[in-house]
């Protein structure tokens, strides 16, 4: 059977996460730990994510969990939602600079407070927050079966802003475009939260299941 841990740092939905994987594929094991060793033997890992950076950051100083993460990124098909996306970065901007795990080169940035929505020209509320579609930027073993600009939920006031363009691997308008999930190797992330996504957050999360990277 097929292990999937889901990294439990205090931070995060952890059980509509864990419920929303079961029911993505009934065949896997979900495991909510934080223990290095359950990390280790994991087929795969999610790393989750909800509140402030600073409170994310500290807690994986406090657990000494980076190291961990920064091997487990790179060696097991290892999915990163919403903070736990914008924690890959180098850097945010939120809570006045916060130094990030640097797994992916770039910066987590605020979304502006005057926004204007293009059609309506009113004030766009912050946080991002409700459905919206998410381009596709490229194939991706992630994406499959899932239709172009299909909605997403999202709740959320920073974005990411990678570096490289080819670590882009889907965009949203808001209401010009921001980085709405990211890739590189064995690492796939989402701003959104595919757990309270419906059909196509399921369908993510079970192709993430699938996911055998070489």
């Amino acid at each position: 059977m097929s292990t999937v841990a889901v990294i439990d740092y205090g931070m995060g939905n952890l059980h509509s996460i864990g419920k929303a994987l079961q029911h993505a594929d009934p065949t896997t094991r979900v495991l909510v730990t934080s223990e290095p060793g359950q990390l280790q033997s994991a087929d795969r890992v999610v790393f989750p994510g909800v509140g402030s950076i600073r409170d994310c950051m500290a807690a994986l100083h406090e657990l000494k969990l980076i190291p961990l993460l920064a091997e487990l990124s790179t060696t097991k098909p290892f999915l990163g939602i919403c903070l736990g996306m914008q924690a890959l970065l180098e850097e945010s901007e939120e809570n006045d600079g916060i130094t990030c795990l640097g797994f992916l080169p770039g910066r987590v940035v605020k979304f502006a407070d005057d926004l204007k929505h293009d059609a309506s020209g009113q004030t766009l509320k912050i946080p991002h927050m409700g459905w919206n579609r998410v381009h596709q930027t490229g194939i991706h073993p992630l994406w499959e079966g899932i239709p172009q600009d299909s909605r997403f939920y999202f709740v959320h006031s920073y974005y990411a802003s990678p570096t490289h363009a080819e670590n882009i691997a889907a965009t949203t308008d808001f209401p010009t475009p921001f980085v709405s999930a990211v890739s590189r190797g064995k690492l796939f992330a989402v701003q959104f939260h595919p757990e309270k996504s419906q059909a196509a957050g399921l369908k993510l999360l079970a192709n993430f299941l699938q996911w055998s990277p070489t």
